[in-house]
């Protein structure tokens, strides 16, 4: 296995931030990148407010925001990834988005390091085949929020070697992450389950059958699940949601997948979740407080 100390994290959004806290908590050194400087100004702000929520919810975090921020490469050249010994992809969930991204990764990472694929949908496959070096490319689910899970779904591309899934799976171990091995699927296991969940879910809500709050509370209070689906559509963003959803439709063309027109009018609105301050459930009291 490389000797992982430096990790690069491709995304400063909602996820990106969560594997740089998770990352900088187990003592790796960070390069977070994003396409403007505007967007790692208010990353930066971000991370620290993320910090401090975590420092209260896992009082064992070692690390302070200040610490955090000062101590990680922020940038906007992609070229600074030739210094990561592994790197981990978080940015948008669309083809047009990631493609380039992962046709540059393979000219500018060291040939062995390992290239990890955060994403809920896409094939790993086809994202690998574009670096040159497939065999290096895996596929690593982070959940969210990464800080707080305890495991992540690792997914075996078609060419995915052993001795990468053996070093990612050690990798995971030392962030402090337990790890199940999937094959390369859409939407892996997770999300092609979790999605639907919340994809009917929606339906629910658009069809007068409940409320969004009553849904919730079935799977809670009959279930016991932390939280229901929907809320959890909001914690993940409901624009990432859409977009999973959308790739799933897209690769099985079945029906089933077909996107609630409840959820595509939320997304529309600009009605994210809790990042934008509502989605399903109205958030905006509890940022004020």
């Amino acid at each position: 296995m490389v000797n992982v100390r430096t990790v690069g994290v491709i995304g400063a959004g909602v996820m990106g931030r969560g594997v740089t806290v998770a990352l900088r908590q187990a003592g790796f050194k960070v390069i977070l990148v994003d396409r403007s400087e505007e967007i790692l100004a208010r990353t930066q702000a971000q991370l620290r407010d993320d910090v401090r929520l975590y420092s209260m919810l896992a009082p064992s975090s070692a690390i302070t925001a200040e610490e955090l921020v000062a101590e990680t490469v922020f940038t906007t050249d992609l070229q600074e990834l030739a210094a990561a010994d592994l790197v981990v992809e978080n940015a948008t969930e669309l083809w047009e988005v990631k493609r380039p991204i992962y046709e540059q990764l393979g000219k500018i990472c060291r040939p062995e390091v390992i290239i990890a694929v955060n994403t809920s949908a896409i094939s790993i496959t086809r994202l690998g085949a574009l670096t040159g070096r497939p065999e290096n490319v895996i596929g690593m689910h982070f959940m969210n929020p990464v800080p707080l899970k305890p495991t992540v779904e690792v997914i075996r591309a078609h060419h995915t070697s052993e001795s990468t899934i053996e070093a990612s799976r050690e990798f995971l171990s030392a962030l402090g992450k337990k790890t199940i091995v999937v094959n390369d699927s859409p939407g892996f296991v997770t999300n092609r389950v979790m999605m639907l969940t919340v994809n009917e879910a929606a339906f629910l809500v658009h069809e007068g059958v409940a409320s969004a709050a009553d849904t919730d509370r079935l799977f809670v209070e009959c279930f016991g699940h932390t939280m229901g689906p929907l809320e959890t559509a909001d914690l993940i963003g409901l624009d990432t949601v859409l977009l999973s959803i959308e790739v799933l439709y897209d690769e099985f063309k079945d029906s089933k997948y077909r996107p609630c027109p409840l959820l595509t009018k939320l997304v529309d609105a600009g009605l994210h979740g809790r990042k934008s301050g509502q989605g399903f459930f109205n958030y905006e009291t509890a940022k004020r407080g």
